[in-house]
């Protein structure tokens, strides 16, 4: 699979991924299971590496992996405490699952492409 093709996937996936948080921690906010400012506060770590991922810059898919972390250990607690909310904690989870193996995999391609990597001591 090309760089450019896999930027485009995770571009993509990180955009409805998103799309989808908000509208969820947002509507929770609006219908008072949980405060609004609360909802904000889950929104803005996902929202921390969005001019990196959109500009395709490696460093921002690696370390925003970590970010991605978080939120699929939302996706899997909804998993497995809900059974109301089901469809929507698979499909963040799925999601979050195709992000974790994505971004990792184009920030090693596309940082070799541009020479990036760990300097290795010479002894």
């Amino acid at each position: 699979m090309s760089t450019d093709m896999l930027f485009k996937l995770c571009r993509a996936g990180y955009l409805l991924l998103v799309l989808l948080l908000a509208g969820w921690f947002v509507n929770k906010g609006v219908t008072g299971e949980y405060s609004l400012p609360f909802a904000l506060l889950w929104i803005i770590p996902i929202l921390l590496p969005l001019k990196g991922i959109i500009q395709g810059k490696p460093y921002t898919y690696a370390w925003g992996s970590f970010i991605i972390c978080l939120y699929m250990l939302h996706g899997l607690t909804l998993l497995y405490v809900t059974e109301e909310y089901f469809a929507f904690a698979l499909v963040e989870v799925l999601l979050l699952g195709a992000l974790l193996i994505g971004f990792p995999f184009y920030a090693r391609l596309r940082g070799r492409e541009l020479g990036l990597g760990l300097k290795k001591n010479k002894k």
